[in-house]
């Protein structure tokens, strides 16, 4: 009874749009590992997705969710915990992720504007994420002289803005010229990730 009481809800996003990739690696080893632990689990691979990346009118027109967004914006609801495992690009996220956010998260699903305040509602309040995040600089670097704009991006300006939080960040590389063993531990430490969630 103990352990259907601990089971949880995870979405697990792999933002590159390679499935040939090492985040979809990382995220592969989450999945396995949570399903072993006994969640819930379901996936979503960008890179498989009929979508328009592009927000072309902005907020300004209603632009229709294609049918993989639907079920996007399904599964979002559906989860208590969600994964994005996706590399660094130009100090970003990829252009494709960042066009999934554009599309799914939207005012009146993520958060609603209100009248009169600074701030809006936070509509996917309740749900705990972690990311998994590579690059080929070195994660010390990216944190202290960059100071971490690909993940500020989405665990502050988009997670916890649509009130998603905690979220937690595991950096791996640099993944340039990382050796097997290394990207075996990584490996092994996204499983351990997914198998202690509690």
């Amino acid at each position: 009874m103990k352990a259907a009481l601990m089971r949880k809800r995870i979405l697990v996003i792999l933002g590159h749009p390679s499935n040939d990739s090492f985040c979809a690696a990382l995220a592969d080893a989450y999945v396995t590992a949570a399903r072993a632990a006994g969640h819930e689990v379901r996936e979503l691979r960008l890179g498989q997705l009929a979508f328009d990346p592009v927000l072309h009118e902005g907020y300004r027109q209603v632009q229709p969710l294609e049918a993989d967004l639907l079920a996007a914006q399904e599964a979002i609801i559906w989860a208590r915990h969600l994964v994005f495992a996706y590399p660094i690009w130009w100090g970003g996220a990829p252009a494709l992720l960042k066009g999934f956010i554009d599309r799914v998260l939207l005012p009146g699903f993520a958060f609603q504007y209100r009248p009169g305040k600074a701030f809006p509602a936070q509509l996917l309040a309740g749900r705990t994420a972690q990311l998994l995040v590579t690059m080929d600089t070195p994660p010390w670097y990216f944190r202290w002289v960059y100071r971490m704009p690909g993940i500020h991006q989405v665990r502050k300006t988009t997670l916890e803005f649509c009130g998603i939080k905690p979220v937690s960040v595991v950096s791996y590389g640099p993944l340039l010229h990382s050796t097997d063993q290394q990207r075996a531990r990584w490996l092994a430490q996204a499983g351990t990730l997914a198998s202690r969630l509690a």
